[in-house]
């Protein structure tokens, strides 16, 4: 009768036959798949230290094969040579990603290598000059804003082609805390984070239509070789008293979201940031 509970044992019974129909139809899939990179080509810029070369073997532990780019193409080798202990190819190559050309000519040497590129990382990136806007000159402006803003869109462009005639691809752009909040002596790294994001935004919408999703991600204080000594004075230590989690991140916690992002399980995620900041911007 209706409104009647079933006895247990055939609540039971119910319950499981309604998970295995799920699991039969597809409903429920209790495998990673979704998270698999195998076959994918990935180009992580920056990923010879920190953050990229984390982000570079998180996805060469889901299975794609890497393309690590940087200025200083020993440590692209060095890294390379890591990561294909992973059983992935990797390849170095030397790129300026301030310089259209070279950015062209490193997303062609992909395509060359590996027949198409997949994903890519905008990783490359530097800090602030530590001075407020009335002593900063023009060449430390320019500095941060070529390398953090002007990079991840040369980058993103050539990419982008690419992966339009592929119809599918993926676009991680590496943007900050400071995409959101402004911190003393700091603004043109700011001012550049906070353009990484709404890049990221503008790429997305332009790029839906052809199957590629545009995403980034906003790390807190995180303990890389470029923030190591930061983090040492009485400012980073007063940052890390004010996270939540009362510790910096480590740049390994960064490669769930990557390979999330990478993976086709955000296969209708487009647009979107994940902070990973230790909670910092619930403050």
């Amino acid at each position: 009768m209706m409104g009647e509970a079933l006895p247990k044992a055939d609540l039971v019974q119910f319950v499981m036959k309604c998970y295995t129909m799920l699991i039969i139809s597809g409903g429920w899939d209790m495998k990673l798949d979704i998270f698999d990179l195998s076959g994918k080509v990935a180009v992580v810029t920056g990923g010879n230290s920190g953050i990229g070369r984390a982000i570079a073997g998180g996805l060469a532990g889901a299975g794609a094969s890497i393309v690590i780019c940087a200025r200083r193409f020993k440590l692209c080798q060095e890294t390379c040579c890591e990561i294909e202990k992973l059983g992935v190819r990797a390849v170095p190559i030397r790129c300026d990603v301030t310089d259209a050309s070279e950015v062209d000519n490193m997303i062609g040497t992909a395509v060359k290598k590996f027949g198409r590129v997949d994903i890519l990382v905008n990783n490359a990136g530097v800090g602030e000059s530590g001075k407020p806007v009335t002593e900063m000159s023009d060449a430390d402006w320019d500095r941060v804003m070529n390398i953090n803003a002007r990079g991840v869109f040369l980058c993103s462009r050539a990419a982008a082609k690419e992966m339009m005639n592929q119809n599918s691809g993926k676009i991680i752009n590496i943007a900050s805390i400071c995409s959101f909040i402004v911190m003393d002596d700091s603004a043109e790294y700011c001012v550049s984070k906070g353009a990484v994001l709404q890049l990221t935004k503008a790429l997305a919408l332009e790029l839906a239509r052809y199957n590629i999703q545009v995403n980034s991600i906003a790390p807190g204080f995180i303990d890389t070789p470029m923030t190591h000594q930061y983090l040492a004075t009485q400012e980073g230590k007063r940052d890390i008293r004010n996270t939540p989690m009362k510790r910096p991140g480590q740049a390994n916690e960064l490669k769930g979201a990557a390979i999330y992002l990478a993976s086709p399980a955000s296969s209708f995620t487009t647009g979107s940031c994940i902070l990973v900041d230790g909670g910092y911007m619930l403050t």
